[in-house]
């Protein structure tokens, strides 16, 4: 392949960001495929899924070992996520065939795209909203009937883009389970993506979309982009980082919808200064830790000149 080197760094980008981020991960790497490596929109999702199966467990092997995987909700997602992920591709290939295809389907990627941003903006707003007046609660009871539906919704998407499975299933999981805590958000959405995501690829691969070659040379930077970003998510905000996928994810939705260029450039710079606004709006916001006085100093106090 004559853009191994070029797809290594892409997939360590964007590994950094799921990483740093838990968001990001087919919302990035489909478009980045399509748009500026003129890979087939179809193979860009099959391959995307093919190595998000083998990048999606090491987030969630971190979030067994914190205990923080509710798998009750785990058992009641996916139930119907797996066999709709599954059934996802088989709606996908319903649209067409030949090149008609693979343009209806960068319609429907870039739909799912912009779905995807208000995803990420509505999770930036929910997650401002719980900390400000929701109590979370590690012992929420589950919601079966919203949970299931949860998994149907997202499956389909899934399985028809590839995208959605870190951005949509953990907005709708946090409005279906508002005091849940945000680390057991995660770790749940991670380990139930496991199994949908390998579904959807295993239906992207029986069709002949999913390129094995292409993932693999994706996997070589995703998996230490990931772990990378993973560790530094423990040091910094991704804040920042959260505001710069959603320009990114709405200019590449724009673009596979063939929005005019001005229109792409006005909403992506409109949605940086509302990012750069809140951003330093929340960071005035947040409070400093009180000095407390050290009872073991035993200098002698300042005099104070009268």
């Amino acid at each position: 392949m004559d853009f191994d080197g070029p797809i290594i760094v892409a997939g360590a980008l964007v590994g950094f960001a799921v990483g740093l981020t838990g968001m990001g991960g087919g919302a990035l790497m489909t478009p980045i495929m399509v748009m500026v490596f003129g890979v087939n929109p179809t193979a860009a999702i099959g391959s995307d899924l093919a190595a998000s199966v083998f990048m999606k467990p090491f987030g969630a092997v971190v979030h067994q070992r914190a205990g923080t995987v509710r798998w009750d909700i785990v058992r009641w997602l996916l139930p119907t996520a797996v066999p709709a992920a599954f059934g996802g591709v088989f709606v996908l290939q319903a649209l067409g065939d030949g090149e008609a295809l693979q343009q209806r389907v960068k319609y429907v990627v870039g739909a799912a795209l912009l779905l995807a941003v208000v995803g990420m903006l509505s999770r930036i707003w929910l997650d401002r909203r719980r900390a400000a007046t929701v109590t979370e609660d590690a012992h929420v009871p589950v919601r079966p009937v919203a949970t299931l539906l949860i998994g149907l919704v997202g499956g389909v998407i899934v399985g028809m883009t590839s995208v959605g499975s870190g951005s949509l299933i953990i907005v709708m999981l946090m409005l279906a389970h508002p005091r849940l805590k945000a680390n057991h958000l995660v770790g749940t959405d991670l380990v139930q993506a496991i199994p949908m995501v390998g579904a959807a690829a295993l239906g992207h691969l029986l069709v002949g979309d999913a390129d094995l070659g292409l993932a693999a040379t994706l996997l070589v930077g995703a998996v230490p982009g990931v772990v990378l970003g993973a560790l530094i998510s423990t040091r910094v905000t991704g804040s920042v980082v959260r505001w710069a996928l959603v320009v990114l994810l709405t200019g590449s939705g724009l673009s596979m919808l063939k929005a005019p260029s001005a229109v792409i450039l006005l909403v992506c710079l409109a949605l940086t200064l509302l990012g750069a606004i809140t951003t330093v709006r929340a960071r005035r916001a947040t409070p400093t830790a009180p000095k407390t006085a050290d009872t073991t100093d035993t200098t002698e106090p300042e005099r104070v000149a009268l």
